[in-house]
């Protein structure tokens, strides 16, 4: 008989490390709040009949943002077999209060004290026996990122479901709170189930709408239960959640203060130390940018380089256009299908993987950042900028995550309690460069720029600059209009990045972009031959009389005050609409990639001949900040949950794209000494209405309320 044990604790307190350790899935985890926002489950490696289910962080089951909608609603509703309540040892105090609801809900829950390791290295100890008998629950230490104690806590909690023994332990709420409690459960006992009787009452009390509402309970029900709470409140002169609030919190002060030893109590923490130069009120910004360029630096101009061109240039430059394209000369195949493996497979798809190597530095770079506990940190400096321009550092944590991959930062922005803050941020979440984009900013950076060391982390800062312009601009508008959503995060301590965790996140990564290489992209290369190769009455012709020749040539000139009005590079934005990576398999078939020409010139070279350093730059910047693929619209559409918004969202994206990339090229033309044009006009207009939106008066709280926009769809 399957059994069902869910993982639950406070946001970056461990859960999907642990998840990880005990089912072998490699799920995202990161050192800051907010990575996983649905649950998750898995089987245990060492018993299929455990399904062991990952739950987004929450501090309490009074939810306030999506993701903790979604575990309030799973334990509540759905009722797995036992509980597994993760807390997070180095600080259990503020842990505990949702363990004490956690209790509450009738069903077997197992304490898992993790990060003990911490606690110990910090010379703090902590009495788990008496901690157990204080809560009514069996605790059991554990080191998720060692892999210590977890499968001793599955055991305990497997104990627990199969006895079906409900959890009831014996807090020490005053008496008066007590007594009004069972009252009002005595009230409405026989209406809902035994087991979670304590919790629903103490929600009654707390006056849970959601919950009374659930309940149905009669008039003559609520008008009892009605007055007892009034009753308490004169009594205690407070609310009646403020009431319960304080009582948990004196309860949980009365377990550390028996359970807990602290060794330097009062004593800075090397992590403490050391964010006081990470996060110095001036220092932050600038190390954060060094960070930044080292990472895009390492990964695009050094290491990752090196690499890439050993791919490029003789992989898929020699050894495979000779060895394999020999091959195929031998075979005698038809003419067409040989094109069609080299010109379009070969050509395509090896443009695109060209770029690997350089991508998994950057994975590699990014998870020791995440591993060590400094994005968090960046999150937390960047509160303070976004804050005025309207944005909560909130919004910076789906970006962070959106440097992987654009779907799970959409999905992240669930963290947000605010609605028109969530969906501001859904809108500017993809302007961070991520995964797929890497071979745009690389290929441009390597054919354009092989000098540069600043183009592949000005992508990154521009990303950023584009979204704290758009949230300026947008809150001055009606539909976004009103104060930014409060940011309070806790900053996990420091450690040193676990190796196998980096490596595995690199290579899950990697392996992710190797899959989209070989479907969708495989997929549309075919595609690009297919349309390139052929003419519209379906004979083999030369590219510029193909079929996708005449369709580029006609959406081209949109383009043209971009500075890239060719038909090639517009067809390749098109494409890379589908998945990012398209764009650069676009331009390996359309410039034969696996051919080398009679001057000896190849693919970059070709490219290179096609674009301006400037034009090439405004290329880049479009195909960054514009509508990402389909896969992220996608989920951009599920988190918007309204097509009037999805469509609004993609075409904010597309707009501003254009606007910035005729900035740049208008005015750098302009300044290189190309002259004045139509197209210069455009720009200057497009920087008065930005400059408008940028520096107009917000909407008043009196405008706000007349509107009803606070919180309005």
């Amino acid at each position: 008989m399957a059994v069902t044990i869910a993982l639950a604790g406070n946001p970056n307190s461990g859960k999907t490390t642990m998840f990880n350790d005990l089912t072998g899935s490699s799920q995202r985890v990161g050192n800051w709040p907010g990575v996983t926002v649905e649950k998750k489950d898995g089987k245990l490696k060492t018993d299929k009949n455990v399904i062991i289910q990952d739950l987004p962080g929450i501090y309490s089951l009074s939810p306030y943002t999506m993701e903790e909608v979604v575990t309030r609603n799973y334990l509540i509703k759905e009722k797995p077999d036992a509980i597994i309540d993760i807390v997070d040892a180095s600080n259990i105090e503020r842990n505990l209060y949702l363990t004490t609801q956690l209790t509450e809900l009738g069903m077997p829950v197992v304490v898992a004290l993790n990060m003990i390791d911490v606690v110990q290295k910090n010379g703090d100890t902590i009495d788990t026996k008496k901690l157990g008998k204080m809560l009514g629950c069996e605790v059991v230490e554990t080191s998720a990122i060692k892999g210590t104690g977890s499968r001793e806590a599955v055991q305990a909690a497997r104990t627990l479901a199969s006895k079906k023994a409900g959890s009831d332990p014996k807090h020490t709420f005053s008496a008066d709170v007590e007594k009004s409690l069972e009252e009002i459960s005595d009230l409405i006992r026989g209406k809902i189930p035994s087991d979670n009787m304590r919790w629903y009452s103490i929600k009654v009390f707390e006056r849970d709408k959601e919950v009374i509402k659930e309940l149905s309970l009669d008039k003559n029900t609520r008008e009892k239960a009605e007055g007892i709470i009034k009753a308490c409140e004169e009594k205690y002169d407070d609310d009646s959640e403020s009431i319960i609030t304080n009582e948990r919190y004196n309860y949980i002060s009365q377990v550390i203060q028996a359970c807990v030893t602290i060794k330097n109590k009062g004593s800075l923490s090397t992590s403490d130390k050391i964010d006081r130069v990470v996060t110095n009120r001036w220092l932050a910004l600038p190390i954060f940018a060094v960070v930044m360029f080292l990472v895009y630096f390492i990964s695009i101009s050094t290491v990752g380089t090196w690499m890439t061109d050993w791919v490029n240039d003789s992989l898929f430059g020699e050894i495979i256009p000779e060895g394999f394209g020999g091959w195929l000369e031998g075979t005698g195949i038809a003419v067409w299908l040989h094109s069609l493996i080299m010109d379009g497979i070969v050509a395509g798809v090896g443009a695109v993987l060209g770029f690997l190597p350089q991508m998994l530095v950057l994975f590699f770079c990014l998870a020791i950042l995440e591993d060590c506990g400094y994005m968090s940190r960046i999150a937390f400096v960047l509160d303070r900028v976004f804050r005025k321009f309207g944005l909560s550092g909130k919004s910076f944590i789906p970006m962070l995550i959106s440097t992987g991959c654009g779907v799970p930062g959409i999905m992240a922005s669930r963290t947000i309690e605010s609605e028109n803050d969530r969906r501001m941020t859904v809108m500017t979440t993809t302007f961070i460069p991520c995964g797929a984009k890497l071979p745009i900013i690389a290929l441009i950076a390597g054919a354009l720029f092989p000098a540069s060391i600043w183009v592949g982390p000005s992508a990154y800062f521009v990303g950023i600059a584009a979204v704290i312009v758009s949230g300026i601009m947008l809150k001055k508008t009606k539909p976004f209009a009103g104060d930014p959503a409060p940011f309070v995060m806790e900053l996990p301590a420091y450690h040193l990045p676990k190796f196998s965790g980096v490596i595995r996140t690199m290579f899950t990564r990697g392996w992710a972009f190797v899959k989209k290489a070989g479907t969708l992209v495989l997929i549309a290369t075919v595609a690009v031959w297919f349309l390139s190769s052929f003419s519209w009455s379906m004979q083999m012709v030369d590219t510029e009389e193909s079929m996708l020749a005449g369709i580029g040539n006609v959406i081209a000139p949109i383009f043209s005050p971009l500075g890239w009005g060719d038909w090639r590079a517009a067809v390749a934005t098109f494409t890379g609409l589908i998945a990012k990576e398209n764009v650069v398999g676009t331009f390996g078939v359309l410039y034969g990639f696996a051919e080398v020409a009679e001057d000896g010139a190849e693919y970059w070279p070709m490219l290179a001949a096609a674009f301006t350093q400037l034009s090439a730059y405004s290329f880049l910047l479009f195909n960054l900040l514009c509508a990402p693929c389909f896969a992220a619209m996608g989920a951009l559409r599920r988190e918007m949950m309204s097509g009037k918004w999805t469509a609004f969202a993609i075409a904010y994206q597309c707009v501003f794209a254009y606007a910035v990339s005729l900035m740049v090229f208008q005015f750098g033309t302009l300044f290189t000494g190309g002259g004045f044009g139509v197209g210069t006009v455009a720009a200057i207009l497009v920087l008065a209405l930005m400059l408008y939106l940028l520096f107009k008066k917000p909407w008043t709280p009196k405008q706000q309320m007349e509107l009803g926009l606070q919180g309005a769809d």
